[in-house]
């Protein structure tokens, strides 16, 4: 029998009429060939000879030497995304063998890189989508392999969906991982994570996958205040009169120009029994449709702009999931929601607008809308003088040029923090890289009409040395360590799925965000 306790991985899209139903995961130490389903996912590994089976599965020799022979017939090599399906296999109670690639052994001690374990099992669960009941082979004997493996399974079983028909195809309803350490104290903790991050991804991709027509700024709101009923979340949202009552300058410029108004929505978790706890503020971009305003894109550039909200999803989403774990850190949450619109109210290059708290910004780009939204974000958030300010935006263009479509930018105005946050993410398996703030582009941002101008030539650069402007000092006088992610590559894919990347949104940057948030606590 599996190891008598397991979690779901639900949908957590109330609003949302088509919604993924639930995927079980459970764990069992029981032999992998012995688990009746409809599927045994093994991993495979890539050698000069060919695929072979990743030590660890514990088959029996007959069955090994049937599917190492089928794997040689078929020229497999075990690289990633290589995903092959027998049948009728020997020593085996599942229906159907999927054997799973995950590249080249890592030298040290001959185990699998965490992520690379992650990436072939999401890619199979991803690939058998619409099975009741598949069975995982964890491959090694220890508690970071069954981790692994549990986290890819769970990010690959997903599905989109369709407001109307539900999920285009059902995901997989049950998984069992097996493990020689489904007894270990340690992997129920992780197990209990690897639920909460994939309960997590599942949410943001949803949010990300709405249609925008039906996904705007009130139902986000309205959403994320549904989802938060039972948890230990508390939710409050100001809406246009409230946003005008406070001074948020920047949404009401950047929603003026749309008949559905602007919103700024406030996650608030504070555990009971926290002891020594640290404040973190997340603040996330939610422009839940970028048309550009006034400076329009092209139809092609349009086409995507539903994912301009993903940093809120992702924000969204890791606070429910460090609730759900109940971290002992303070976490206050921002979403900075509006629509980017032509409308009669749209701003235009040369308004000049004041942000929460009196800075100026003289417009020279509609398009360059969610810098002036997270500025009032990050302005609010300073006022609670936090023990640091994260901040995660599909922000610009010049980050997808530079580092492509897998791998988001990072800046700090904190060299320990932004180092921090870089090995975070790597552990997570979600791919960043540093950019300095230099300083010769500081005066860049100098307007000769406001205290800021609002975008510049050096992109991603500009872009951070800009919302830097709006951390505030925390209680030692010292400016309050930050920490900008620019999402803008991975957080949509509207290209083939990979690994356990499903087409559309990826809910990328929720395990960093629940990362730092461990970090602190």
């Amino acid at each position: 029998m599996p190891y008598p306790w397991h979690g779901a991985v639900p949908c957590l899209n109330p609003d949302h009429e088509g919604h993924n139903p639930v995927t079980t995961l459970t764990v069992s130490d029981r032999h992998a060939g012995d688990l009746k389903g409809d599927a045994l996912v093994l991993v495979s590994v890539q050698t000069d000879q060919g695929a072979a089976l990743a030590p660890g599965h514990g088959l029996g020799e007959e069955t090994v030497a049937h599917i190492e022979s089928a794997l040689s017939t078929l020229k497999a090599k075990g690289g990633a995304d290589e995903v092959v399906k027998l049948v009728c296999v020997p020593g085996v109670a599942a229906a159907m063998v999927v054997v799973t690639g995950a590249g080249k052994v890592v030298a040290q001690g001959d185990s699998l890189d965490p992520e690379a374990l992650r990436r072939a099992v999401g890619s199979a669960t991803r690939q058998v989508s619409g099975l009741a009941k598949v069975v995982v082979a964890a491959p090694g004997e220890g508690v970071a392999e069954a981790t692994a493996t549990a986290e890819g399974a769970l990010f690959g079983a997903y599905t989109v969906t369709s407001a109307a028909a539900g999920p285009i195809t059902a995901p997989v309803r049950s998984l069992i991982v097996v493990s020689p350490v489904a007894r270990d104290r340690s992997l129920r903790a992780a197990i209990k994570r690897a639920i909460a991050l994939g309960e997590a991804t599942t949410y943001a991709r949803d949010l990300v996958n709405q249609a925008p027509n039906d996904l705007y700024p009130e139902t986000f709101a309205a959403q994320v205040k549904k989802r938060a009923v039972g948890s230990d979340v508390k939710v409050s949202v100001l809406d246009e009169s409230g946003l005008a009552r406070g001074a948020f300058g920047g949404h009401l410029a950047v929603g003026g120009g749309s008949v559905r108004g602007p919103r700024l929505v406030t996650l608030r978790y504070t555990p009971a029994k926290a002891k020594a706890k640290k404040h973190i503020a997340f603040v996330g971009k939610g422009i839940t449709f970028d048309s550009g305003g006034l400076a329009i894109k092209p139809p092609a550039s349009m086409s995507t702009m539903k994912c301009d909200m993903a940093g809120a999803a992702a924000v969204a989403s890791a606070v429910f999931a460090i609730a759900e774990l109940g971290l002992p850190v303070e976490i206050t949450a921002y979403l900075c929601l509006a629509e980017n619109m032509l409308g009669a109210g749209a701003c235009r290059p040369s308004d000049v607008i004041t942000i929460r708290g009196g800075k100026t910004v003289e417009l020279n780009n509609p398009d360059a809308e969610g810098r002036i939204v997270m500025a009032d974000g990050l302005a609010l958030a300073s006022e609670k003088k936090p023990d640091l300010i994260i901040d995660i935006a599909t922000l610009t263009g010049a980050a997808v040029a530079a580092l492509g479509l897998r791998t988001a930018a990072l800046l700090s105005n904190d060299d320990d923090l932004r180092d921090v946050v870089k090995d975070i993410a790597d552990a997570a398996g979600e791919a960043f890289w540093p950019f300095p703030l230099l300083e010769e582009i500081r005066p860049t941002l100098d307007s000769p009409v406001a205290d800021l101008l609002q975008s510049g030539p050096t992109g991603v650069i500009f872009a951070g040395w800009f919302l830097a402007e709006f951390i505030g000092t925390g209680k030692d006088g010292q400016p309050i360590p930050w920490a900008h992610l620019d999402i803008a590559g991975p957080a949509f894919n509207d290209k083939a799925p990979w690994g356990y990347t499903p087409k559309q949104g990826t809910g990328f940057g929720v395990r960093t965000l629940v990362g730092i948030a461990e970090s602190q606590a």
